[in-house]
């Protein structure tokens, strides 16, 4: 089955209002003057998703959050729920990034809260899995993107609310990208997986995107594999000449 594919660039945090402003508008002016093969989308720090919804409204060109809390409301200093982010304008938000798993100790039922309440305010749950360098050299690759997805996923998952996205850890801002094939057989077995869980026919619409130092050079490569439906795109999101000729690639 043909999957549309998604080309995500997550700014991670860096961005001031006129920057970000005008990168938007950059892409948003490209996809109105040749609209790609793919859907686009923007993942810009919490401080601009407002300002760049704004800026990008009707052009084609989607926004999300970079997390969520997994509440509705509450005592959680600092935190962001699902609703206030659809609230300014997203679409999407990302949950489980490496990031967030290493630098905040998040765990996959944290991810799981996360998505769940990404579905419930309206948002499509882009949910991350990936393995660290220790794993990938240990051989337990997929026994930890089977875990991750696993403890990650939420009840009430489909293809229409949920994209997967699958990062190994060692490869993201790096430059170091897994070998094709390895790339493969990791999203085949997301792909087996999801048909486990979601059972076959929505599993084929299910769409898997390769994160980790894809950049304007490998993404043909990358994107030509079978399973690989998009990319969650981290440095080369920055630059609106990187990002687009990666969507580019998608055609």
């Amino acid at each position: 089955m043909a999957r549309r594919p998604l080309i995500a660039g997550n700014w991670k945090m860096n961005g001031l209002t006129a920057d970000g402003v005008a990168l938007a508008t950059a892409l948003a002016a490209r996809i109105r003057e040749n609209p790609p093969a793919a859907d686009l989308l923007v993942c810009p720090p919490a401080t601009l998703v407002d300002r760049v919804a704004r800026a990008v409204e009707g052009s084609g060109l989607a926004v999300g959050g970079q997390d969520c809390h997994g509440e509705r409301s509450g005592a959680h200093t600092g935190d962001i729920a699902a609703a206030m982010l659809k609230d300014l304008g997203a679409g999407y938000v990302i949950v489980g990034h490496s990031e967030r798993r290493t630098d905040h100790g998040e765990t996959s039922a944290q991810v799981r809260a996360k998505a769940a309440a990404a579905h419930a305010a309206g948002l499509v749950a882009i949910v991350c899995l990936g393995e660290t360098e220790a794993e990938r050299d240990g051989g337990r690759t997929l026994a930890v993107v089977e875990a991750q997805f696993g403890g990650s996923l939420p009840e009430g998952a489909t293809p229409e609310n949920t994209v997967i996205a699958y990062e190994p850890v060692w490869a993201i801002g790096t430059g170091r990208t897994p070998t094709t094939a390895e790339v493969a057989e990791v999203h085949r077995t997301i792909r087996d997986l999801a048909e486990k869980a979601l059972g076959s026919a929505a599993a084929a619409r299910l769409r898997i995107l390769y994160g980790g130092s894809m950049k304007p050079s490998n993404a043909k490569e990358l994107l030509a594999l079978t399973d690989v439906d998009g990319g969650l795109i981290g440095g080369a999101s920055l630059k609106a000449e990187d990002f687009w000729a990666i969507a580019e690639s998608a055609r």
